[in-house]
């Protein structure tokens, strides 16, 4: 009997055809709600290239679904653009008529269905086959239900029979149909890692990572959190890269959670965490967050400078700039400044602002580049933006990139250290664009002061680099500048 790979990535071994049974759809019911709702998210993802996460959180804060079905709809949603490369896969094997050729919405309802047939360990097969067909005719489809029937019938009758691309005998097949990833990054990763490491990615990818935590300070220390939390939620643990991060779980809401409510917790993965742990601010410092939002990183920042500090915090986006001011105020941080401003465009009129002007003359302590990337170390978090992200991308990006961080970088005072962070793994967007800035500005170099917690995540050449597979953080990339002309720390 073969295998199947769960949303978690575990291997699970599938259940026979046999054992499923499919049974045929009543001509007038109606899908579930939490069935009608997962399809409507995914169309909206697949027409308008919505983010997903934006649009479940959108449209879960409307419903009135209970705590289950709530989980039922994310399940679908994630598992379902996490798994699109194999789900294609089989239903290309079971179709006569190829998904790029389908109407978009039955080719979103086709691969709901395989999910849950090949995944949803909890849902029969013949509901998801009924369902899926109820579903069709409630969304307006009601012309496909019979060929939804049909494709999603032989699906179940066929799963166990359907070989999926080894590893050892097709590596790039493997990746793309087996381990749902575009072929354009299959190739890069295969090129730039190997073929074992590239599916160690991969399958890293595709698993649903536990939320972390890092404790506010001015209301708590680390070890009081987690004394807390793990009344609430028994799997949270210490991470074991940085002591002062608590590891969540799967567990519960911890956004509902009342550390999180009352200011005493911020969700931040570990790796985002350590971005911040390299920039090392300490109280008093003068720092200035470049594409701040939505602002975890932020405050993380604050809360370590302290009342004496100032923290200037840019974006391009107001709207987005609100979510940094709602996390401060949650948080009772009163310590930073937040601006719109587009950082490509300079950043010297910073000195017209209320706050930061004799910052702006002196230059600042501390800069944070967070910079918009393709974010394609995140996926594991992000199961959409493997299909968002164009091959051109990375490149296009790479331009602003160079423009944001060299204009951050005229602010940086003698002395005072600069952090340059992605949440990518593609060179062009992190050690091209260090390497193009510092050879523009001859006064700026790799710092090599290194912080103990950082050291076991820094390669030869001076750069942090985190990966799913290894550290079992998000993918982040960082580099570490600092200005001469001044006597070290």
């Amino acid at each position: 009997m073969s295998d199947a790979r769960t949303p978690g990535g575990e291997k699970t071994p599938r259940r026979r055809a046999a054992a499923r049974g499919a049974a045929g759809p009543r001509r007038h019911a109606t899908p579930t709600q939490a069935r009608a709702l997962a399809l409507r998210i995914l169309d909206r993802v697949e027409r308008t290239h919505a983010y997903a996460d934006l649009a479940l959180s959108a449209a879960l804060g409307r419903s009135d679904l209970s705590a289950r079905d709530r989980a039922f709809v994310t399940e679908l949603v994630y598992g379902t653009l996490r798994w699109r490369g194999r789900l294609d896969f089989l239903l290309g094997q079971v179709s006569d008529r190829a998904l790029a050729d389908l109407e978009p919405p039955v080719r979103t309802l086709l691969r709901m269905g395989a999910y849950q047939i090949a995944f949803a360990d909890g849902v029969p097969p013949s509901a998801a086959v009924d369902q899926s067909v109820r579903c069709a005719r409630s969304h307006g489809i009601e012309r496909a239900a019979g060929f939804v029937n049909a494709v999603l019938r032989q699906l179940v009758r066929r799963l166990d029979a359907i070989a999926l691309p080894t590893l050892e005998g097709d590596p790039l097949a493997h990746l793309v149909h087996a381990l749902s990833i575009p072929e354009w990054i299959a190739r890069r990763w295969i090129a730039d890692l190997g073929a074992a490491d590239a599916a160690a990615l991969a399958l890293a990818s595709n698993q649903v990572p536990p939320l972390v935590a890092r404790a506010n300070p001015m209301r708590g220390d680390g070890a009081r959190l987690l004394a807390e939390l793990q009344e609430r939620l028994p799997d949270a643990r210490t991470s074991r890269h940085l002591a002062g991060a608590v590891e969540l779980g799967h567990q519960g809401n911890p956004a509902l959670d009342p550390a999180f409510l009352e200011g005493r917790m911020t969700l931040q993965d570990t790796a985002s965490q350590l971005v911040v742990e390299w920039l090392a601010p300490v109280p008093g410092d003068r720092v200035l967050d470049v594409c701040a939002a939505p602002g975890t990183k932020t405050t993380a920042i604050a809360e370590r400078i302290g009342a004496a500090g100032r923290v200037v915090a840019i974006d391009r986006s107001a709207r987005r700039l609100a979510l940094v001011g709602r996390a401060c105020r949650r948080l009772g941080l009163r310590n930073v400044t937040t601006l719109e401003r587009d950082a490509r465009h300079g950043l010297t009129d910073l000195g017209s602002e209320p706050g930061p002007d004799e910052a702006a003359r002196r230059g600042f302590d501390r800069i944070l580049v967070d910079a918009p990337c393709s974010g394609l170390g995140t996926l594991r978090r992000n199961a959409d933006a493997r299909w968002r992200v164009r091959p051109d991308d990375p490149a296009a990006l790479a331009r602003v990139q160079r423009e944001i961080l060299a204009r951050a970088s005229e602010l940086l005072g003698p002395g005072g250290t600069l952090v340059y962070s992605t949440c990518t793994v593609w060179a062009e967007e992190n050690e091209a664009v260090v390497a193009s800035v510092l050879a523009g500005d001859p006064t700026l170099r790799i710092d090599d002061r290194i912080p103990k917690t950082i050291r076991p995540f820094i390669g030869d050449d001076g750069f942090l680099r985190t990966w799913p597979h290894r550290h079992g953080t998000d993918g982040f990339f960082a580099a570490r500048l600092t200005r001469t002309g001044a006597p070290d720390e």
